[in-house]
């Protein structure tokens, strides 16, 4: 959901979450909850759901969608986390999925941001 104080309940206090914008992962529940603040205020409208879902033996795979809005467009996009669970919580997500449309959107909104203050 889109309230990062119930997300991060999920989560072990010492977990791995990685995704396009932090590749290199951040580590711990605090760094992570900082993260699930500054997106979720940023994209409040988001609708995620699983696809599909398969189960490993450390948690499961989930291949899922997306649609958010960036300015007036709405973004819709299909991701595969890698899930792992340790003493029923979170304790590594790993996040993929092709952010070159998110990326557009959001260069594009900043170009017309400087357009309109010329």
């Amino acid at each position: 959901g889109n309230n990062p104080d119930t997300l991060i309940s999920y989560y072990d206090e010492n977990a791995l979450y990685s995704d396009p914008a932090h590749r290199d992962g951040l580590i711990g529940k605090e760094e992570i909850r900082k993260y699930f603040v500054k997106l979720l205020d940023v994209y409040r409208d988001w609708h995620w759901k699983p696809i599909e879902i398969f189960p490993i033996s450390s948690g499961a795979i989930v291949k899922w969608e997306c649609e958010f809005r960036v300015h007036q467009e709405i973004i819709h996009e299909i991701g595969l986390d890698i899930v792992e669970i340790q003493n029923n919580k979170i304790s590594r997500n790993e996040v993929f999925f092709d952010r070159t449309r998110l990326v557009a959107s959001i260069e594009k909104r900043h170009r017309d941001q400087r357009f309109r203050n010329l």
